[in-house]
């Protein structure tokens, strides 16, 4: 049996919402409790494990009686690059197939999760499974249009069907990561998911959009 492991990525510093993985989110939980509380439901997970550089995250790690792995100070600093940090991520990571679950997407479900994890299980052809949201927007680039002629422009229903990642998960194996440097293998297959589940907390409208979607209906998560 494979080892499936999910990760949750944690810095003890934010740049554009300070602290925003420990503030009060919702019930009276923080970002991080949130994400174990839903990384909880998923029964095909071996192992959660939060990856941080804070005191607090293996305070909150130890509380829900998950595992904890320090994460070096270089590898926590602004001054590494992503593909440094996920290749140290995944030659630290005891695991078969990684679950990658950063916590500033809150609104992935565990449902989704497992779908994931299924899905990359049957699809022998792909490395890894992405979570992936429409873009239909009229995007321009060194002041010319990416994907529509100004002069024949289409409804933005009809826009082209491009793809943004949303890091809400990935799920590859150890391997992939580390050849790779990265949670996108080299033929992936993507999993579409709708706009609730694509909010991604980058900024403070994010975090308090996230809020307001939770207090709404949390029946999904």
């Amino acid at each position: 049996m494979k080892k499936i492991v999910a990760v949750i990525p944690v810095r003890a510093g934010s740049q554009r919402v300070p602290n925003k993985n420990f503030k009060l989110f919702f019930n009276n939980k923080n970002l991080l409790e949130h994400k174990i509380e839903v990384l909880k439901k998923v029964e095909s997970l071996d192992e959660i494990i939060v990856h941080s550089d804070s005191k607090l995250a293996e305070k909150i790690a130890k509380k829900y009686k998950v595992k904890f792995q320090k994460r070096e100070e270089y590898y926590a600093s602004s001054e590494c690059p992503g593909s440094d940090f996920f290749e140290n991520l995944a030659f630290t990571i005891n695991a078969d197939i990684i679950v990658h679950a950063p916590c500033t997407s809150p609104l992935v479900s565990a449902k989704t999760y497992t779908s994931m994890i299924n899905q990359f299980s049957l699809a022998s052809e792909h490395d890894s499974v992405n979570t992936v949201a429409d873009v239909k927007e009229f995007m321009w680039l060194d002041n010319k249009p990416l994907n529509y002629n100004p002069s024949t422009a289409p409804n933005s229903q009809d826009l082209p069907d491009v793809l943004k990642l949303t890091f809400g998960c990935n799920v590859l194996s150890k391997h992939t990561m580390l050849e790779n440097k990265h949670v996108v293998g080299k033929n992936p297959s993507f999993y579409i998911v709708d706009e609730i589940e694509a909010v991604d907390i980058d900024t403070p409208l994010d975090f308090k959009l996230a809020q307001l979607i939770l207090s709404q209906d949390n029946g999904y998560i």
